[in-house]
């Protein structure tokens, strides 16, 4: 089954196990993947980017992953804040259940993994990484940011990783126009075809 499809609920594919070394927080690991997923073979270009670029989340709180894979950005963000509760979600519930497993082998019973709508809509979010499904299409990706980005808690902060053609530089504007003057949206840095952009809650915005 093509990447194409790794946004369904379903995939139609066979779920057929397999290990995946990879590096996480600077140590290698030993985890697990399977087809119908995004970048079922390793971590992808962009998520190395944002791993290599953004500062360590917050120490504790809540930390949210959208749209989560297999896990890398979930797993490290719980690899480096032991102390936080990190929530990983997707609409692809194989993702879920890999994202969980590979939780499960790296003893780290701070990760949450579920769907969008079983998270509790009161919960803030004072770190948010994201690798955002762009190809979703536009409308889908501006409904998923808009539900999420406003769960920033006061003086919280999203980095989000997107290709430069890919439409990095237009996101940057509509997220300024849509957030409105609560936040503040600023292009982070640039790496190879990549933009980090970095979305920060005012602290006096509830």
């Amino acid at each position: 089954m093509g990447s194409d499809h790794y946004f369904s609920s379903q995939p139609s594919g066979p779920e057929v196990r397999r290990p995946l070394h990879v590096t996480l927080d600077g140590r290698e690991r030993t985890l697990v993947t399977s087809g119908g997923i995004f970048s079922p073979d390793g971590i992808d270009k962009g998520t190395v980017i944002l791993l290599d670029e953004v500062p360590s989340p917050s120490p504790e709180g809540n930390l949210l992953d959208i749209g989560c894979g297999w896990g890398p950005v979930a797993l490290t963000m719980a690899l480096k804040s032991p102390a936080a509760r990190v929530y990983a979600v997707d609409v692809n519930e194989r993702c879920l259940a890999l994202t969980r497993d590979n939780a499960a082998a790296l003893g780290l019973d701070n990760v949450t993994a579920s769907r969008p709508e079983d998270v509790d809509p009161q919960l803030r979010f004072d770190t948010i990484w994201s690798n955002p499904p762009i190809r979703i299409g536009k409308d889908e990706l501006h409904a998923l940011l808009l539900l999420w980005l406003p769960r920033l808690a006061p003086e919280g902060t999203a980095w989000l990783v997107v290709q430069k053609n890919l439409g990095a530089d237009s996101l940057q504007k509509w997220l300024t126009e849509q957030l409105g003057s609560g936040y503040s949206v600023s292009r982070h840095s640039t790496a190879k075809s990549f933009r980090i952009l970095k979305i920060t809650r005012s602290p006096e915005d509830s």
